[in-house]
């Protein structure tokens, strides 16, 4: 049935507004309802990806301690920022190209005198546990001056590491909008699938036993 505006009482224009107003107000009360059990069963199915990665990282947790106390362990792992930089010749990566190994992310840059002082270590670690389940991925973000970062890496003698890089530096802003990173340098550990299992802020000995033993309890070595 249609209502002839003109014909309408002004008591049944009233009623009519009225009852549209509450018309609208459910149905944008439905509308966010169901927005948020949205976003909450996305959460979810994303957790659930992670099943895996939520049990490593209960074995990570006691064992991170020592030289890698710093290491946060993810309390429910999610999929990590899939965020993009480039090979040594220019060719764009981005994280998911690493799917099916775990992999140590670290951002590092000539000025920031702790990832200078790190790098030996990770190339260590690197020498050590690196292959086909696990490699040290670390992405310079100088943005100016780019002769020096290959430069540094020859003079304290990096030979396994390979070399990756952002020269816009978005992958640390891409980073710092999804709260992992606020400083350098920044790593994250993520396991073969993706997922996130810890973050750490500045510094640590990565070719330490701590930190070895925590890699190979991630590889279940």
């Amino acid at each position: 049935m249609t209502v002839d505006p003109k014909s309408a009482t002004p008591g049944s224009k009233s009623g009519l507004l009225i009852a549209g107003g509450v018309f609208l107000a459910v149905v944008a009360g439905l509308t966010g309802l169901y927005g948020m059990r949205g976003k909450a069963r996305n959460g979810e199915v994303a957790a659930q990806g992670c099943d895996s990665a939520a049990r490593i990282a209960e074995k990570l947790r006691p064992i991170a301690r020592g030289e890698v106390a710093a290491l946060k362990i993810a309390e429910r792992p999610q999929p990590a920022t899939d965020v993009s930089f480039f090979t040594h010749d220019g060719k764009p990566l981005k994280l998911k190209d690493f799917a099916g190994k775990t992999i140590l992310l670290n951002l590092w840059a000539t000025w920031c005198a702790p990832c200078r002082a790190e790098m030996p270590a990770l190339d260590r670690l690197q020498q050590d546990l690196g292959g086909k389940d696990f490699e040290v991925v670390t992405v310079n973000i100088d943005t100016s001056r780019l002769d020096r970062p290959k430069a540094f890496l020859a003079d304290v003698g990096v030979k396994k590491l390979s070399y990756y890089s952002d020269q816009s530096g978005q992958i640390f802003t891409d980073l710092k909008k999804a709260g992992k990173a606020f400083g350098m340098p920044t790593t994250l550990l993520i396991d073969a699938r993706g997922c996130e299992l810890g973050v750490m802020a500045g510094p640590a000995e990565w070719s330490s036993q701590d930190a070895q033993y925590l890699i190979r309890t991630a590889l279940g070595r």
